[in-house]
């Protein structure tokens, strides 16, 4: 995807609407919206990949996804060449999901998306989520901006995450499982130390990187392809390893939870058949 392009559509005293060309940057196109001191995807810095994918994967990362800001997607139908938007409720964005995943997979190109973001003086930080209040306390940051959010992000990903210019690698693999609250009870008997988070409707999230670390499998090598060292969730490429070898370790780590846990963890990638 090389389509290029950022511009300002609205602007008022508190919100401005922007366009960003499909084949942008992600991670650039975060930093020059905190450069401009609009607030809103600082906690979704360096993120690897390109603006068009965001909305597809509804990429997310500290409490914080592509949906809280999305206005529009523009796509280009590929069967009749025709281009039209889909408002943000019409691209049914769900955790790691959304309408490109499912009904309009392989049938439309993303080609630009809409972003409304809230200028700084307006806006309020999320900082709860994951580690970042304890590196912004590293980092002697008392009352944070946008861009000592951003930065205190970009820390903890870097400390956590392989650079993909360095190791290859499918970035955070699995969902998140969701279970039922009454199926969570007897798993917090057997593992008390599990982390988890409630949800809305009584459900319970429990991270998908523990369940594979707890299984003993951080760090995990099999031939070419592997975990991280520093993030069990992440599927590395150590030495030019097939897709099909990256899928059959992916099922073997499904496994391996599923047999300790009785937990189906699901890709949160587009798996295509061979």
């Amino acid at each position: 995807m090389k389509i290029p392009g950022r511009r300002i559509l609205q602007v008022n005293e508190k919100y401005v609407e922007l366009e960003v060309g499909a084949g942008e940057e992600w991670h650039a196109i975060v930093l020059w919206t905190i450069e401009n001191g609009w607030g809103g995807l600082e906690n979704l810095s360096l993120i690897p990949g390109l603006c068009g994918a965001a909305p597809m994967q509804n990429i997310g990362a500290y409490g914080v996804e592509i949906k809280d800001f999305l206005t529009w997607v523009e796509v280009l139908d590929r069967e009749s060449l025709s281009i039209r938007k889909l408002n943000a409720k019409e691209c049914k964005l769900g955790y790691r999901d959304s309408i490109f995943k499912n009904e309009l997979k392989n049938k439309v190109i993303i080609t630009k998306i809409g972003i409304q973001l809230t200028k700084e003086d307006h806006y309020q930080l999320n900082t709860s989520y994951g580690a970042i209040e304890e590196e912004l306390k590293f980092l002697k940051i008392d009352n944070p901006t946008i861009h000592n959010v951003s930065r205190a992000v970009i820390n903890i990903r870097e400390s956590k995450l392989p650079n993909p210019k360095l190791l290859p690698n499918n970035g955070s693999f699995f969902k998140n499982p969701i279970i039922q609250h009454s199926d969570f009870v007897d798993l917090y008997r057997r593992f008390p130390d599990m982390p988890h988070y409630s949800m809305d409707n009584a459900e319970i999230k429990i991270p998908a990187g523990w369940l594979i670390d707890n299984a003993g499998l951080k760090g995990k090598r099999s031939g070419g392809v592997g975990t991280h060292i520093n993030q069990a969730l992440v599927i590395v490429n150590h030495d030019r390893a097939s897709g099909k070898e990256v899928i059959q370790f992916a099922r073997f780590i499904q496994k391996k939870v599923q047999d300790l846990y009785g937990i189906q963890i699901t890709p949160e990638v587009n798996i295509y058949p061979s």
